[in-house]
């Protein structure tokens, strides 16, 4: 059987210019990155603004196990199905992150015959929009520990700097450190940490912006340090904003590359969803809504952070409305909730299937909430035998859910034509009647209560002392109306990743609150997450070659 990267090197692919005339984009409207990928002009939008928007479906999945559940391959192979019954559509997904790639998840293109492609390319440099990032990122701290060393005008504390370093690479030792360690000339010593550059604020900030002056507007809003008098102290009033939109300009706009099948796919930004809003740009999906009847689009890890995001922080800001949402599992996935090991989830186990389909309810229940019509799809698999696919269809379709099989990583979009043709019947039959979980003006601790309750399904929310107490200090200074973004671990409702399946009245920890000003959320830090990730013991990167030829091997 053939990898995931020897089928997309082996592929036949269109060269970007002709792929972009499926949309009606001309080649003055792209800036060409090598032959097969390309940036969107910022003219293409003035041209196509005015246009009605398509039909905008979220792809989420329940909770992510070692069993795999696909939630991109299926986004892709949907795109690829809708264009198979003769619909317009565009992928609208999130660019790979280089931590997890040379750490344990690996690539992030999709699998089988449905890929975004050049995989290699996407998965590794890009055309460096990460890198733009994190420069735009450590330029301000440069700025904020530069300012203090020449003099501190703004009377900043030290103690109570809140700007951190940021990295794309899962790197351990590098979350608590030391810096200005030297001669008084090296800078003031204090302790520092790094984040992954997916968890930046900045990345926040270009997935959410709607143009350069919208950017330029919320990178000024981020809140660096506090001064000796508790006061918030911003990038514009440390003088960085111009220089950070000039290393933005090209990352701010939308990348296009191609699936196997070459259906158009916009690739632009990537959030983590555990520990940030998970979502491809906002400026992605609305060129995507304006190019296509059908876009298809994906928010990270399982509904209870990736969908819950997309539709309560990006969705409100963007005043965008999903038509529909396809949630997706795997009969291997629900076995192992239901405490099947991995190595024998080959086997038909209906009773494990029973026990650990309650994770597939949950989530069902709780996209409900949001009044978008839910098609559900398994991923399906060799192993899967037909009375365990019978089961989970009479499962979903008694609780008014509807249901589609979905071999796309087999067959690419032949194998997704029924997905593709239940979701256009849901849409055309079944109205969309989205509303936000919750309310603006509700406190910031009513909030994250009420995601924790009604998403996570918790009995009891404790906050820590500190954590209190920073709500207290964010809602005086005015920040008390914007929404909640959590972290929290992806394999689990609850803050436990070792708790599977669906557990009921546990106790969610906020141990830590703070404003990202500039992207529009406060973020709470529940149980144990951390926003610097570390390697495993056996790195993705340890199977990662190149050859003499320049071929690239084992990116998954």
């Amino acid at each position: 059987m053939k990898s995931d990267i020897e089928i997309a090197m082996e592929a036949e692919l269109e060269p970007i210019k002709d792929v972009v005339k499926k949309i009606d984009i001309s080649e003055d409207d792209i800036d060409l990155y090598g032959k097969y990928k390309a940036k969107i002009s910022d003219d293409l939008w003035d041209k196509i603004k005015d246009r009605p928007d398509g039909k905008l479906i979220l792809v989420t999945a329940i909770n992510p196990t070692p069993a795999g559940e696909g939630k991109t391959t299926i986004t892709v192979g949907l795109g690829q199905a809708m264009n198979q019954i003769g619909k317009k559509a565009v992928i609208a997904l999130r660019e790979p992150s280089l931590g997890p790639c040379f750490g344990l998840k690996g690539g992030a293109a999709g699998g089988g015959q449905a890929q975004v492609v050049p995989m290699d390319e996407l998965n590794l440099h890009f055309t460096g929009d990460f890198h733009a990032i994190t420069s735009a990122n450590n330029l301000l701290a440069a700025m904020l520990d530069n300012h203090i060393q020449q003099g501190n005008a703004l009377n900043i504390d030290p103690n109570q700097i809140v700007w951190k370093r940021c990295v794309d690479m899962n790197d351990r030792v590098l979350r608590n450190i030391v810096v200005g360690l030297g001669r008084k000339v090296d800078g003031v010593v204090r302790e520092d940490h790094f984040i992954i550059t997916v968890a930046s604020e900045i990345m926040a900030i270009l997935c959410l912006a709607e143009n350069m002056k919208d950017l330029k507007e919320r990178l000024g809003r981020i809140i660096v340090a506090y001064n000796y008098e508790g006061q918030p102290v911003t990038a514009k009033e440390i003088n960085a904003v111009g220089a950070m939109a000039a290393l933005l300009k090209d990352a701010l706009k939308p990348n296009i590359i191609q699936t196997l099948e070459h259906t158009p796919a916009l690739v632009h930004g990537g959030p983590f969803a555990n520990i940030a809003h998970g979502c491809n740009s906002v400026r992605a999906t609305k060129t995507a809504l304006k190019l296509a009847d059908y876009t298809i689009t994906e928010a990270g890890f399982g509904a209870d952070l990736g969908a819950e995001k997309f539709f309560d922080i990006k969705c409100r800001m963007a005043g965008l409305k999903p038509d529909a949402v396809v949630l997706v599992a795997t009969v291997r996935a629900l076995k192992y909730n239901g405490g099947v090991a991995k190595e024998d989830l080959n086997k038909e186990n209906l009773e494990a299937l029973k026990k650990g389909i309650v994770n597939l309810e949950k989530h069902m229940e709780n996209l409900a909430k949001f009044g978008v019509p839910c098609v559900v799809t398994l991923n399906q698999f060799v192993s899967d035998t037909q009375a365990e696919l019978d089961y989970v269809k009479e499962f979903c379709e008694s609780r008014g859910c509807e249901f589609a099989l979905s071999q796309v990583w087999e067959h690419g979009g032949k194998g997704g034509v029924e997905l593709a043709e239940k979701l256009v019947e849901t849409i055309e039959t079944k109205e969309s009647n989205f509303k936000p979980l919750y309310s603006d003006d509700l406190s910031l601790e009513e909030k994250i209560t009420c995601v924790a309750k009604e998403i996570y399904g918790a009995g009891q929310v404790v906050f820590e002392a500190a954590a209190s107490q920073a709500i207290k200090r964010l809602e005086s200074l005015g920040f008390g109306n914007m929404p909640v973004c959590m972290a929290k671990n992806q394999y689990s409702l609850s803050d436990d990743k070792s708790v599977l399946g669906r557990p009921k009245d546990f106790t969610i920890h906020i141990r830590e609150v703070y404003v990202s000003a500039g992207a529009g959320f406060v973020v709470a830090i529940t149980g144990s997450i951390m926003t610097m990730p570390g390697l495993p013991k056996k790195p993705a990167a340890e199977g990662i070659d190149v050859d003499d030829n320049g071929v690239i091997t084992g990116l998954f």
